[in-house]
């Protein structure tokens, strides 16, 4: 790799919040126009570590140097001033708003009318298409509100926002979490385009293919502390797990085991009441299966269980279980009914921010820990927590600590634990290991085995091809709102996958 100049270097930075110290003595180094990846399992401290070089966290010890000068940001605010742009991992949009007002909020263009200020929608809404068109993203339009766009519009939008502030550094979280492969393609030209202007990219993500071939520089971190730091044309992918979880890993999958039985859930000529959805789509789940949904995105995976679950409405359909036919009108319905719903976005529908992890936990469970006069039991809730967060290993300093403080892995991890201690018959879960690690994944697929043995149904939708073939007993594939086909067996490969997800019109007959 040729020579680069340094543009931002930290040194031994620690960091400590409440029982847990996040980072410990950790050095780091950026140089001009190349692209450094930060990798490591959930709550190894990449975040925190770009949070205190842009101004979010305020580091315990250690310095930061930009362009040579040593610096300490007090907000968010003063790194964005002096050049350092972050795309945040969880997407957080205004929904009510349009996507130009979403990329130049706070710096909005106003013009004076009769002396008084008003917004320039026009200049905003032509900077946005400008800046879509130079980042070709022409598909998109500015003036649609966020709320009727797709989770990787919105990420491809903070991208946009990221790049029109002029940054000469942008840490880009997790960036592909919601993106296609196509969108991923065009995240990396639009990348290899900042990187040739002398931009410097901190990456940060779990997907070590992308990281393999997007990649200047590789740092991976462990709990709390820097591995090491290699050129990426040096690594390869069993050295990278093995540093990252400080073992060798044989197995990405573990072995199936699990024997499916009679059906347990039935969904019938499913239809949304809303146009350009869902439509006329039936499926079962029998006991003790991992019924895998594929499909690209758009496809309406995700309205489809949801509307089983009672989160959307629908024009007509039945769901029936254990061969009797279940009214659910609301997800406290489904609730009732013995099912559970892992969101796909879980810093929109998932988590309470806001509230310790305890209450997060035990929030759908509560009529299990209320006693006659309607009092909750705290003993029998703390102790129950406990005995999940122990299981499923999520780093968190005690109950007590606010959702917002943990890692995005731990957070998936607590509400996964919501819903096993509700006892679910039915648990469907989306996405369920977006933004996981590797290990933490290894976890969760014994946890979905685990619950498929007992005799759960398993619903698991999931746009990583080698996961759902891995995972699922069966896979129904969509497109465009409709069942293309469902798959089992030796059938269960990429290319028939891919080859359903692209027909459109619904099954063979």
């Amino acid at each position: 790799m040729p020579d680069h100049e340094i543009i931002l270097e930290m040194k031994n930075v620690s960091k400590s919040f409440p029982g847990v110290k996040a980072l410990d003595d950790v050095s780091f180094t950026l140089k001009k126009g190349t692209v450094h990846s930060l990798l490591g399992e959930n709550g190894a401290g990449k975040s925190t570590l770009m949070k205190c070089a842009f101004g979010l966290y305020d580091a315990d010890e250690g310095e930061i140097i930009l362009d040579g000068e040593h610096v300490k940001f007090s907000s968010a605010l003063e790194g964005l001033k002096h050049g350092i742009s972050m795309i945040h991992q969880e997407l957080n949009p205004v929904p009510r708003r349009s996507l130009a007002e979403n990329i130049w909020i706070g710096r909005v263009p106003a013009k004076r009318v009769l002396g008084l200020p008003f917004v320039d929608h026009k200049k905003m809404y032509d900077d946005t298409q400008k800046l879509f068109d130079d980042l070709h993203m022409t598909h998109i339009n500015p003036r649609t509100h966020a709320m009727a766009v797709s989770a990787s519009i919105i990420q491809l939008c903070d991208i946009a926002r990221s790049v029109s502030y002029g940054a000469k550094i942008i840490i880009m979280d997790e960036p592909t979490s919601s993106l296609t492969a196509t969108e991923t393609q065009l995240l990396f030209d639009i990348i290899r385009r900042l990187t040739a202007q002398g931009v410097g990219i901190i990456y940060i993500s779990h997907k070590i293919d992308e990281i393999l071939q997007i990649s200047d520089e590789v740092t991976i971190m462990r709990d709390g502390k820097n591995v090491g730091t290699w050129d990426a044309n040096e690594l390869t992918e069993a050295m990278i797990v093995s540093n990252m979880v400080g073992r060798e890993m044989t197995n990405w999958f573990p072995e199936k085991d699990n024997v499916p039985g009679d059906i347990l859930l039935e969904v019938n000529n499913f239809t949304s009441a809303y146009d350009n959805s869902f439509k006329d789509c039936s499926f079962t789940v029998r006991k003790g299966e991992i019924f895998g949904i594929g499909g690209l995105v758009g496809a309406q995976r995700t309205e489809l269980v949801e509307a089983v679950f009672g989160d959307r409405s629908i024009k007509s359909g039945e769901v029936f279980i254990n061969g009797k036919k279940a009214s659910i009108k609301h997800a406290r319905d489904a609730i009732r009914s013995g099912m559970g719903l892992v969101t796909e976005e879980r810093r929109a529908t998932g988590i309470f921010p806001g509230l310790p992890v305890l209450d997060n936990v035990v929030v759908a469970s509560l009529p299990y820990y209320t006693n006659a006069m309607g009092f909750l039991k705290l003993k029998n809730m703390r102790a129950d927590s406990e005995e999940y967060v122990e299981a499923m290993r999520i780093r968190t300093p005690s109950l007590k600590t606010l959702m917002r403080n943990l890692s995005g892995g731990n957070q998936q991890k607590v509400i996964i634990s919501r819903w096993l201690m509700n006892k679910p018959d039915i648990l469907i879960l989306d996405e369920p290991t977006r933004g996981i690690d590797v290990g933490a994944k290894y976890e969760i697929y014994k946890i979905m085995l685990d619950l498929a043995k007992q005799g759960k149904a398993i619903i698991m939708i999931s746009s990583e091809l080698p996961e759902l073939i891995a995972m699922s007993d069966r896979i129904l594939v969509m497109c465009e709102g409709q069942a293309s086909g469902i798959l089992e067996g030796e059938d269960m490969v990429e290319t028939k996958i891919m080859e359903l997800a692209s027909r459109v019109g619904g099954m063979s007959a």
